[in-house]
């Protein structure tokens, strides 16, 4: 199969399973409900995906990631944020359902594990090459701590309804990460 029909496929798939988490919990949808939907046989999912939660992993870098990687990559990280949470906010509807998912294969632990992925990738290519300050702030701790913060505002934001814009909660999210704990601190006891 040429990438071309593989792509068309895994789309296929990911917008069957987006439509089928609009009517039920993300627990309770099986295999062969998303490959009816989608007019494939159960077969053609495995080819594809493990389970339904690497289809979801999919979605995420696929529809969130993979489109706000070069903004990262160029330092245009606050308009990568308003990117992301606009794609987000594009598809609330089943976002407000994904993040429901818990347990072992929870919506946060797929989601930081992919944008860690993402995150790891672009600090490793900034850190060729060069001599870090501290030994043990590592690409991957790094990575790791960016995409704990950002799947926090992320999970919060959607659970409590996107109640503020993409564009307002990017200018938050960069409020807080640009900023120390005494700053924000100093900052508060002004207000």
């Amino acid at each position: 199969m040429t990438g071309q029909g593989k792509s068309a496929i895994d789309t296929l798939l990911a917008e069957s399973f987006k439509e089928l988490t609009l009517k039920q919990p993300i627990e309770k949808i099986t295999i062969k409900e998303i490959t009816d939907k989608a007019g494939v046989i159960r077969p053609t999912f495995y080819n594809h995906f493990q389970d339904k939660y690497e289809l979801l992993e999919w979605i995420i870098t696929k529809e969130l990631l993979e489109p706000i990687e070069p903004l990262v990559q160029n330092g245009m990280v606050s308009e990568a944020l308003v990117v992301l949470f606009s794609n987000i906010e594009k598809e609330k509807e089943f976002y407000s359902k994904a993040v429901k998912l818990e347990g072992q294969n929870s919506f946060g632990s797929i989601a930081q594990q992919s944008v860690e992925r993402i995150l790891r990738k672009v600090f490793e290519e900034g850190a060729a090459g060069k001599k870090q300050k501290y030994i043990w702030l590592t690409p991957e701790r790094i990575a790791e701590y960016y995409a704990q913060s950002m799947c926090y505002v992320v999970i919060s934001w959607i659970k409590t309804g996107m109640t503020i814009s993409a564009k307002e909660l990017a200018e938050v999210y960069n409020y807080i990460i640009k900023r120390s704990m005494d700053d924000i601190l100093e900052e508060m006891k002004k207000s």
